[in-house]
Parts: structure tokens; sequence; C-alpha cells
């Protein structure tokens, strides 16, 4: 037998305490590191948005520090009302005068004049369509518009206002601020390392200030770089808390009295990267740790478990039957204990194989003994199971044929009464048909005398019609002649009006008379027209009544024919179905004749198969105890064949293992 190959309880005991101690370790590094981590991310918020607003609040203090003192320029010119030679010199004053607007102070009012300080390199067009008039124009205090491009091509902001000077006209003041102090802001006073900020305006989302140059007036939504994209989106969005986005944490402030946004940033590796190197720090002391402590762990174990491998070794060479081995335990510990008992064991062993062994031999003589009585056993059971399987075979033929007989009986049985109730039942309908067939030939005869009837009725329609037409014809002479009399008596009266006209005024009585004979006459020809008309229709009515009483004549004659043909018919069916009747009843009488033997013969067929059915039950039971038998015997036999090699396999066992030449 192959030896499995054996793992060392150091091996295991390493396999378990290192991974659970590295665990641990690891544990308890990335516990440490994610508080590190979420401090160190709170004070950077922290620090940041203290920063940004610092840097939020020196460009509001930069802000009102130029709005307070163009407003004050703006106040004294409206309170000392100042007339234009004198305003010139108020703005010639201003000029240079403060380094954030160098160009000074310059107004304009609605007609488009302009007014400079001399010196200034200010000039518009058409001031009232510049950003810093529309904006002025919308406030009376002063107030910074948005960035533009003013006519110099310079990015600039100006603070404006409506100037009321009571010169009668609407005038708006403004100066340029350069948007260069801002940037220094925005640039100079980030307190973290490696941050940076850039000043936005809200409404167009361009950067009015920022430490690359080239970014300066960039749209964010325009930009190509993905942090700045993501600001844009924030801003649209309104949301101007602390987040990291991009890789990089982002604080947002607004501007007071301005649409800009501050907004400050820092690389999130730069604020993370002191945690970082304090991680690194602890993993290295963790490997260091855990390799020192696996050293300890094995010398340790190697210490405790020396005594197992003698242990371990006593317990192999018992494994392979050598129970002659020595086992020495000193310890007083748990392995010592079992060393001990492990001894005791082995002398206990001895002693119980020496038994086996001799109770092994004779166990092997008996078994072999009741072998061969168990084959003798089984030869004469399979004999015996044999021959009732033939006579079991024999009787189940003989059971098979006599169902066969008495089910075929059976079933010639039940067709014969069948036979019986359907000729029955073919008689009574055969009763049926003579009646209704009878009644048939009745209606028929009906039918031919009631054909007869319509034929004189046609016939004397067919009278009535053509005398209709005769009558017809006679009417329409007559209103030919009423015509005729019509045409004369209208002449006549054209004629007698013609006299009356002679007559002048004694004729005039007889030309009224003439007239109504004439309208008289004319409507008498129309009526005999009318009703020559209306003859000419009834004409062509009664032809066509003629032609089809003609019609109906000859159907009537052919529908006469096919119902003598048909009463002809039933005359020959009822013939027939009385032979039919005859036939049927000497039938039924021949049936039951049947039936009666068949009822007989299904009786005695029945009686036969319940006798042999009761016969191979008694059959089927000997040979069932005869497979019985057969297989207990066959069972014996099988058990003292196992007993044998069991007696056997038990010998060649015991002589495996050692117990010592006195014992064995």
């Amino acid at each position: 037998m192959k030896q499995e190959k054996i793992i060392s309880i150091r091996t295991k005991l390493l396999g378990v305490i290192l991974p659970v101690v590295s665990i641990i370790v690891a544990v308890l590094v990335g516990f440490s590191y994610n508080i590190s981590r979420a401090a160190i991310k709170k004070a950077a918020e922290n620090l940041l948005n203290t920063s940004v607003e610092n840097q939020v609040s020196e460009i509001e203090a930069w802000l009102d520090e130029n709005l307070s003192s163009i407003s004050a320029a703006k106040k004294s010119i409206e309170t000392m009302r100042l007339a234009d030679s004198q305003l010139q010199q108020f703005l010639n004053g201003f000029y240079g005068y403060n380094s954030n607007y160098p160009q000074g102070l310059y107004l304009a009012d609605t007609t488009g004049n302009m007014m400079t300080a001399v010196g200034s390199v200010k000039t518009e067009t058409d001031p009232t369509q510049t950003v810093w008039y529309k904006e002025g124009m919308t406030r009376v205090n002063i107030g910074i518009t948005s960035a533009y491009t003013n006519a110099e091509g310079e990015e600039v902001i100006s603070a404006c206002g409506i100037l009321n000077d009571y010169s009668g006209m609407l005038k708006v003041i403004s100066a340029d601020l350069s948007l260069q102090k801002i940037s220094i802001i925005v640039s100079s006073l980030v307190s973290m390392d490696q941050a940076q900020a850039f000043l936005v305006d809200s409404k167009d989302l361009s950067i009015l200030a920022h430490r690359d140059n080239s970014l300066l007036y960039e749209k964010l939504n325009e930009s190509k770089d993905v942090f700045l994209q993501d600001v844009a989106k924030r801003l649209q969005e309104d949301d101007l808390s602390t987040i990291q986005i991009d890789g990089n944490l982002a604080a947002f402030e607004e501007v007071g009295g301005t649409d800009w946004i501050l907004v400050s940033y820092v690389p999130v590796k730069a604020v993370y990267q002191d945690v970082d190197k304090i991680r690194s720090s602890m993993i290295f002391i963790g490997i260091v740790s855990i390799l020192l402590l696996a050293l300890l762990i094995e010398r340790v174990v190697y210490v405790v478990i020396r005594p197992v491998k003698g242990l371990t070794k006593a317990i192999m060479a018992m494994t392979d039957g050598d129970f002659t081995v020595k086992i020495h335990a000193r310890s007083k510990d748990e392995i010592g204990v079992m060393g001990r008992c492990m001894e005791k064991y082995a002398q206990t062993m001895r002693s119980m194989i020496a038994s086996i062994h001799g109770v092994s031999s004779k166990l092997y003589e008996q078994a072999d003994s009741s072998n061969d009585v168990s084959g003798q056993m089984l030869d004469a059971s399979k004999m015996q199971s044999a021959s009732m399987r033939e006579l079991n075979q024999t009787v189940e033929q003989l059971s098979v044929s006599v169902n066969e007989i008495a089910q075929n009986a059976t079933t010639l049985a039940m067709v014969v009464a069948d036979t019986r109730e359907n000729s029955v039942q073919v008689n009574e309908k055969m009763k049926n048909t003579v009646d209704v067939s009878q009644k048939g030939k009745a209606d028929m005869q009906n039918v031919g005398s009631a054909m007869r009837d319509i034929n004189e009725s046609v016939t004397k329609l067919q009278e009535a019609i053509d005398r209709v037409g005769q009558a017809s014809e006679e009417i329409t002479n007559i209103t030919n002649v009423i015509g005729n009399i019509a045409d004369e008596t209208n002449l006549l009266s054209l004629n007698a009006s013609i006299e009356a006209a002679r007559a002048g005024d004694a004729g005039r009585g007889f030309a009224v008379v003439a007239t109504q004979i004439g309208q008289l006459a004319q409507t008498s020809a129309e009526s005999a027209h009318n009703i020559e008309k209306l003859i000419s229709e009834i004409n062509g009515l009664v032809r066509d009544a003629v032609t089809q009483a003609g019609d109906s004549i000859a159907s009537i004659n052919s529908s006469s024919v096919l119902v003598n043909g048909a009463l002809q018919t039933f005359d020959n069916i009822f013939e027939n179905i009385g032979l039919v009747s005859k036939m049927v009843h000497q039938m039924i009488d021949q049936v039951e004749q049947v039936d009666g033997v068949a009822s007989n013969v299904a009786a005695i067929s029945q009686e036969q198969a319940a006798s042999s059915q009761e016969i191979l039950a008694s059959s089927d039971t000997m040979v069932e105890q005869a497979n019985h038998i057969t297989g207990n015997s066959e069972s014996v036999a099988n058990e003292a064949k196992e007993l044998t090699e069991s007696a056997m396999e038990l010998a060649r066992q015991v002589e495996i293992f050692k117990i010592g030449e006195g014992e064995s």
C-alpha cells in the first residue's frame, strides 16, 4: 500500500497562525490608514475653505476700496454742481491718481458725448452702446460690470453708475479697473502647497483670473480640460459645496456684490502624500513583525511537538501490524499521557491477536464443512424448482386456452343479444316507415288534385286576361274618336274666334264662348291622349300576364307529371317496405334461438375458466415456494462460501501482525 504524504503539525500551525496574524496586521494598517486619511481630508477641506474665504475677502476689500473712491468722486460732482470746465479739471485730477484705474474717471450722456481726462487714451465711437454705459444706466450707486474687452483691446471691468449733476441731462460716470490686481490676489494668497485658484464669471462661465495666462477669458464649458468641464457643471447646477473632482479637492466661494465665484483646488495626491508615506512605513513594519513572529512561532512549535514525532513513528508501525514496538513516555503533559495509553494499547492488542489466531483456524474448518452441505442442498432445490416451473407452464397454457374460450363465448352471447335488440329496434323503425309511407302516399294524391285545380284556375285567369285585352283595344278606339272630336272642336272654336274678331264689339261675347270651347276641346284631347297612354301600359301588362300565365301552365303541367311519378314511386316503396318488415320478423325469431345457445356456452366457459384460475393459483404458489427454497439454499451456499473465505482472510490478516516469538 502506497504511504500517503505526511504534513507535519508544525507546518499546519504555521499555515494557520501566520495568515491570521497577517490578516490582523493588514486590518490594523488599513483601519489606521482610513482614519488618518479621513482626518487629513477634513483638515485639508477646512484649510482649503479658509484659504478661499481669505482670497474672497481680499477681492471684496479691493473692490470696496475702489467702489468707495469712485462713489466719493461721483458724490462730489453731484454736490458741487460743476460747470463743464470745472468738471474737466476734476476728471484731469483723477488721471493717474489710482493705479487700480490709471485712466481715471470718464462719463457720457444720452446723446453720446463723452468726457475723459486730458492725457487719457480712453475713446469710444458710440459710448451709449458700451457695456459700462448700458449697465451704468441700470443703477444709481456705483457697481461692478461684467468683464469685457474695451476699445483698446484690454480685458477690464468697470465701476459705473448714473451721475446727476443737475445739468438737465442724464449721464453715466465710470472707471476701468484692471484685473491684474485680482489675478495677483487669486494666485498669491493660496495657503496650501500645490494648491491653485481661479476666478470665474458665473454668467458666462469665463475665467477672469488664473495663474496660467493662456486660460484667461476661456469659457469653462468650452474647455478641453476635464476638471474645468466638471467645474462648469457644478456651477450650472448652483452646487458650491466642497467636493472631490477629477482627482482634485475643490472649494467654491462667491464674491459679494458680483457674479464672480472663486474656485480653489488642490490635487488629492498632494493632500494624502504624508499619510501615504505613513501607510508605507506601517506596511514595512508589519511585514518585519510578521517575519519575526513566524520565526518565534516555529521555534516554540518545534520544542512543543518534538515528543510527538516518536509517538507518530510507533503508531505508524502499529498501523503496519508491528506491535513489537516500545513507547517511552517521560513527560507529564497530554503528549505523555497519550504515549502511556498507546503502550498499554499495544500490549492489549498483542494478547488479543494471539487469541484471534487460534479461533480463526477452528472457524476455517467448520466453514469448509458447511460449504459442502450447502452445495448438496442447493443442487436438490434447483431440480425441484425446475420441475415445478414446467408444471406451472403447462397449467398456465391450459388456463390461457380456457380463458380465451370463455371470452369468445361471452363475446358471442353479447353480440347475439345486441343483434336481437337491434332487430327489435329495426322492426319498430319499419313499422314507423310503413305508417309514414302511407301518409306520404295520401299527401302526394292530395298534391296531384291540388295541381289539377291550379291548372284549371290558371286557364280561367288567362281567359279573363284575354277579355281585358279586348276591352282595352275597344277603349283605345273610343279615345281615338274622342281625340278626333276634340281636334274638330278646336278648329271650330278657332274659326269662331276669327269671326268674333271680325264682328268687333258685337262678337266679343261670342269670342269668350269660342275661347272656352277651345280650352275644353284641348283639355279633352289631352285627357284622351293620357287615357291612350294608360291603355298602352295596361296592354303591355296584360301581354306580360298572358306570357307568365302560359309559363305557369307549362310549369304546372310539368309538376303534375312529376307528382304522378312520385306517387307511383311511393307505391313501390310501400310494397318493398312490407316485404322487408316480414323478413325482419323472421330474423328476430332466429336471433332469439341463437341467443339462448350462446348464453349456455358462455356460462359453461366461465365455469371452466374459474376452475383453471384456481389450479393456476395453486401452481403459482408451489412454484413460488420452490423458488423460495432454491433462493434460501443458494443464500446458505453463498454464505457458507463467504464464511470459508472470511476465515481464510481472517487467518491471513492475523498473520500480518507481529507480537513476538513467544506469544505467536
